[in-house]
C-alpha cells in the first residue's frame, strides 16, 4: 500500500463513491490507475465488497479503542462537548449516553502512541473529568448495516404499524 492507495481509500470513505471515474475526478489519479488499484485492494482483502467496505486492520488501523468519557454537567454540554470530541482526529463515533458514562467514543488507531494522543486530546477538553479506555481483543461481530440484524417480518411489524 502506498500514498495513491490511501488517497483512493480516503476518497471512497469521505465522498462515499465507488466509481473509478468519480474517484479520478476527486484525486487526479488516472482512471486506469484507479481501476487497477481498486482491483489490487480487493485481491488483498482491503476492499471487501461492491459497497467498498474496508478491512481496517489491513489498512493499518488494527486497534479498536472504546472510551468511556465522563464530563462535568452543564446545560447543553452533550452538544458542545460531544462536538469537540467528534472533531478529534481519529475519532470515528461519539455517543451521548444515559447512566454513569456521558459519552462512548469509538476510534480505530494504529498503535499505542495514537491511543495516548487520543486520550490526551479527550482530557484537554475542560469539561471532561476522566476517561476509561479499552482495547478490543477480538471482534465477534461488526455489522455495518444494522438492518441485517432483523428478520423481515420483525421490521415490518415494528416499522410499518398499521
Amino acid at each position: 500500500m502506498d500514498e495513491k492507495d490511501l488517497r483512493i481509500l480516503e476518497t471512497i470513505a469521505s465522498e462515499r463513491i465507488n466509481s473509478p471515474e468519480r474517484i479520478h475526478e476527486h484525486t487526479g489519479i488516472p482512471k486506469s490507475t484507479v481501476h487497477y488499484r481498486i482491483e489490487q485492494l480487493r485481491e488483498k482483502g482491503v476492499i471487501l465488497n461492491d459497497l467498498y467496505e474496508m478491512d481496517l486492520s489491513k489498512v493499518g488501523l488494527s486497534i479498536v479503542l472504546i472510551s468511556e468519557v465522563y464530563a462535568e454537567y452543564e446545560e447543553d454540554y452533550h452538544e458542545s462537548v460531544g462536538e469537540r470530541i467528534g472533531e478529534i482526529e481519529g475519532v470515528n463515533q461519539v455517543y451521548f449516553t444515559m447512566g454513569d458514562t456521558d459519552f462512548i467514543v469509538i476510534a480505530h488507531v494504529t498503535d499505542r502512541r495514537m491511543v495516548e494522543d487520543l486520550v490526551e486530546s479527550y482530557e484537554s477538553i475542560d469539561e471532561i473529568r476522566r476517561t476509561s479506555s479499552k482495547f478490543v481483543i477480538t471482534t465477534v461481530k461488526n455489522e455495518s448495516h444494522p438492518i441485517n440484524d432483523f428478520d423481515h417480518e420483525t421490521l415490518v411489524d415494528a416499522i410499518l404499524e398499521e
